[in-house]
């Protein structure tokens, strides 16, 4: 008799204890729900149309999709948004680890450094824009030109030189993201075995092998992680490009999100915008899966 009370009872309580977590997360999921998944999905659903405000959209099929993908704008907007997204994500990840071996302790002074190389990640990429385009202001009274008149260089048009726009507007972007592989790599860095450390070090081993044998196997998991994150956000550049550069000069800066946001903002042209984010999107999600498959290879090796 008692066990047939006390199963209900115990059945009420494993209930209870099931629907709390969704409670807690239901405000999340329903603002995710709303400002998300509901217009990915209008935004998939209008790239079939041919958009007309007022006279009612004309099914196109998959005509917005070949039109985006024949573009030699789009085209173009490919190899800077690739060229941009690699350079971007290799010179964060590498100043990334060394800003990480830099400041890795438990010292005051390297959480306060810490502190401060961090400040560029919880800025907003639209202020961050504004104060390169200061420092890249292409006469003596910026301040990277002023630093090049001391070596009787310059002044350089950085940002209005087709040739050199793009590669201005990655330092920026490795500046910014840096700081935020660090603190992921430093997490790995702390689950490193200080012991290896010391015996390497009565082993007469060099910095470089410490490195390569100790340091870098043991933080694969982060790196993995950095890997991921990197792939995601080379792809999505948008905010640096569109605040310093604008997608010009003459398209020399143009990426695939600068290009979607004329097409729909400025030309009206939302079927088409929203057919080049839907392949923006196919693309971030196969890059993710295929990031994710060689770095679960690498962790079972």
């Amino acid at each position: 008799m008692t066990a047939t009370l006390t199963t209900p009872r115990r059945r009420g309580v494993l209930a209870k204890r099931s629907v709390l977590p969704w409670l807690f997360l239901a405000p999340g999921l329903l603002l995710a729900l709303v400002f998300k998944f509901l217009p990915m999905g209008k935004g998939i659903w209008l790239s079939f149309f041919d958009v007309r405000p007022f006279l009612g959209d004309k099914w196109v099929g998959l005509d917005n999709y070949t039109r985006v993908l024949t573009d030699h704008r789009f085209q173009d907007a490919i190899g800077h948004t690739l060229l941009l997204g690699l350079g971007q994500s290799l010179g964060a990840i590498l100043v990334g680890f060394l800003l990480a071996l830099l400041l890795e302790g438990q010292a005051r002074s390297l959480k306060i450094m810490r502190t401060a190389v961090f400040l560029p990640v919880v800025t907003a990429t639209a202020v961050v824009g504004e104060m390169w385009r200061l420092l890249y202001y292409p006469t003596s009274d910026g301040l990277i030109n002023h630093g090049l008149s001391f070596l009787g260089l310059g002044p350089a048009q950085f940002l209005d030189n087709p040739d050199t726009a793009l590669w201005a507007t990655m330092v920026m972007a490795v500046w910014m993201l840096a700081p935020y592989n660090m603190v992921i790599i430093l997490a790995g860095l702390a689950g490193v075995d200080r012991t290896l450390y010391e015996a390497a070090a009565m082993d007469g081993v060099s910095l470089w092998q410490r490195l390569r044998y100790v340091t870098l196997p043991a933080i694969r998991p982060a790196l993995g992680i950095v890997l991921t994150l990197a792939a995601i956000r080379g792809l999505r550049v948008f905010t640096e490009v569109y605040v310093l550069t604008g997608g010009g000069p003459a398209g020399s800066t143009e990426v695939w999100m600068t290009r979607a946001y004329t097409l729909g903002f400025t030309r009206n042209d939302i079927g088409g915008a929203s057919a080049a984010s839907v392949v923006l999107l196919c693309v971030t999600l196969l890059l993710t899966v295929t990031v994710n498959y060689f770095r679960k290879r690498g962790d079972v090796r």
